[in-house]
């Protein structure tokens, strides 16, 4: 785009009305119209057609032009403007140098947005313009220069406003600076601007982004009277923290306070439904978001897409992403992702490649979901092939979440050198997911002397992930190595590290059912044991106790407890309380066991069922003695 007067003569009947106009008044009118409406390319067209008729843009032209500008990142023509201010001697007053300052700042030339406030005296002494530059620095991510510019203020005496702190106090949230934030707190309380509702969510939003949950519960309830954004920040607090349950009994307070949601609210308790895996009230929220008025927005559709993904029903999630006029890439990455967690990675493979068909780029996010959905259907040729076109094709720098994705593809197909060789050719550092993908895969393969190379690396990256030395355990107690168990439990002993207990769970007739490994507190405990008795009896006629012995000791099996997981005695109560047909969705906090695996397998055909089980990495569908994972999870 360029600013010179425009030489189209096919001129809108809106401008020809200016054309006499001897002043800018009129002009100025439309841009501020336009510009309020988020219209920024009508309103840089309406300020060339100003000079083309030869009106002068003055100090009230020159915010709405900038603002436009920097909406659609035109640094060029934002420079250009920049011209015309200084010909027009408007660069002294206050609005346009903040306007200045903002557009520079948001056209990323952070620079010279602190040229524009050090060469013009009067910046030096308007908090507008502090304000604007300080916002900058936190927008471009130079925290400290932001801090040192919020020195300044307070060593000159320029007022320092609510505006000033909504403008630092994301910073707080970065990392290292999060000490900070405690001290903005303090010269909030200080100063009285903590009573403005704002700042207050400001500093919410900072404590729960920095893993401060506690007190950002503490400030959320000594704000006196919440509105709606207070509320979205505590609820999106929440889910960001994985504090699922504890989303939805503040989702149901706020409305007891007869406060209504928003689009926003709704993308908060619908990432909290989708964690816990509570179908039916997932569908109650889809309810609400019709009610509501927001059945058409696209964010709450992709987040309804992830829902019912992650809660199995995956037919509900198609129907949603199939009805949507307009499918961005976050539309696509969703249900990528959601046929690959449920371990249909040939429709996913599909799916990525129509979305590239029809002309939409696939971003980093979109990749992860595509590889995640490879490694769990085995695709390793197609998972290879698109992890070398992220950066032939698009330009694309892979990042330890892709690795991990390749070394886990790679690793459960049983190349475990070729994983050991992508993970030292990796051009960033690996982190603990693909340390944990490498040690997974030497599980699945029994190699004892990798799985300790990638143990060593992993605990030194995340030392209190218990899940890692689980595996490490299991894997020397598959080895008969007994010494090595003895010193995996001494580790965890010396690190106070304990084992997460097994739970599953169930909805009926919208209630939780929780069940613990070898749980006797359900009401119905003796009719669920005496289900799981009869099960059990059959499963062992149709040989699938031997099968397990010969992979276990019987002595080891019941040891362990295998026979009363969770999962079996949630499918038991399923069983006792749904009509026959019923689908069965059980929800379980870790991943299955080869034994309850080949358990459900069997029982789906005995009793002629569909389980669905979502473990800790993806969904397992078992119908008639078979599992959609075709036993390679």
């Amino acid at each position: 785009m360029n600013l010179k007067p425009s030489q189209n003569p096919g001129i809108s009947t809106r401008l020809l009305q200016f054309k006499t106009a001897p002043t800018s008044s009129p002009w100025n009118t439309r841009l501020r119209e336009l510009a309020n409406q988020s219209l920024f390319t009508e309103a840089l067209s309406v300020y060339r057609e100003m000079l083309r008729f030869g009106a002068l843009p003055n100090a009230f032209t020159f915010p709405f032009a900038l603002k436009s500008c920097a909406a659609l990142s035109l640094p060029f023509v934002g420079s250009q403007l920049h011209c015309h201010v200084i010909r027009s001697g408007c660069d002294p007053k206050p609005f346009v140098l903040t306007s200045l300052i903002s557009m520079y700042c948001k056209c990323a030339l952070i620079d010279s947005a602190r040229k524009v406030f050090d060469e013009n005296t009067q910046s030096m002494k308007l908090s507008v313009c502090y304000n604007a530059l300080l916002s900058g620095y936190v927008l471009n991510l130079r925290y400290c220069d932001a801090f040192l510019l919020f020195g300044k203020m307070r060593e000159l005496g320029v007022e320092i406003n609510a505006v000033t702190m909504l403008g630092l106090i994301p910073a707080c949230a970065g990392p290292g600076y999060f000490w900070l934030g405690t001290f903005m707190h303090c010269y909030c309380v200080k100063s009285g601007l903590v009573v403005d509702l704002s700042v207050a969510n400001c500093l919410v939003t900072m404590y729960m982004k920095g893993g401060s949950v506690d007190y950002g519960r503490r400030l959320f309830n000594e704000i006196p009277e919440k509105g709606l954004i207070t509320w979205n920040a505590m609820i999106s607090g929440y889910a960001q923290n994985g504090l699922a349950s504890h989303v939805l009994e503040l989702y149901r307070e706020m409305k007891t306070c007869g406060v209504f949601p928003d689009a926003v609210t709704f993308v908060g308790v619908l990432s909290s439904v989708a964690h816990l895996g509570a179908r039916s009230v997932g569908c109650q929220i889809e309810r609400q978001i019709a009610v509501n008025g927001f059945g058409r927005n696209p964010f709450l559709s992709n987040a309804l897409i992830n829902m019912y993904s992650r809660c199995g029903n995956l037919k509900k999630a198609r129907a949603i992403f199939d009805r949507m006029p307009v499918k961005s890439v976050v539309s696509w990455t969703a249900i990528i992702g959601g046929y690959g967690m449920h371990g249909q990675g040939e429709i996913a493979v599909q799916l990525f490649d129509e979305m590239i068909r029809i002309g939409v780029r696939p971003d980093s996010t979109a990749f992860v979901s595509v590889l995640s959905a490879c490694s769990h259907a085995g695709l390793s040729d197609k998972g290879s092939n698109y992890f070398a076109a992220m950066e032939k094709q698009y330009g694309l720098q892979p990042g330890p979440e892709h690795y991990s994705c390749m070394v886990d593809l790679l690793g459960r197909t049983g190349q475990l050198n070729e994983a050991w060789e992508l993970i030292k050719s990796m051009r960033v550092k690996p982190d603990g997911a693909v340390w944990g993908a490498l040690l997974g895969a030497c599980k699945i393969h029994k190699n004892v002397e990798l799985a300790e190379i990638a143990f060593e690396k992993v605990i030194d990256l995340e030392p209190t992930n218990i899940g890692y030395y689980v595996l490490l355990s299991n894997l020397y107690s598959e080895a008969k190595n007994l010494e090595g168990v003895s010193r995996v439990r001494v580790m965890m002993r010396e690190r106070n590290l304990k084992k997460d207990p097994g739970c599953s769970y169930v909805e009926l007739k919208g209630r939780v059912h929780l069940f613990l490994a070898g749980d006797r507190s359900h009401y119905q405990t003796v009719e669920i044991y005496k289900m799981l008795d009869e099960l059990e009896n059959l499963f062992e006629e149709l040989g699938g106790s031997n099968r397990i012995d010969r992979e276990k000791g019987s002595e080891e099996k019941h040891s362990t407890g295998m026979a009363m997981h969770s999962e079996k005695l949630a499918i038991a109560f399923g069983l006792l309380n749904t009509s026959p047909g019923t689908e069965i969705v059980v929800i379980k906090n870790l991943r299955i066991c080869g034994d309850c695996h080949l358990f459900m397998k069997m029982v789906s055909k005995i009793v002629d069922r569909q389980f669905v089980v979502r473990d800790a990495t993806r969904f397992h569908h078992f119908k008639n003695g078979f599992c959609s994972c075709k036993d390679y999870w």
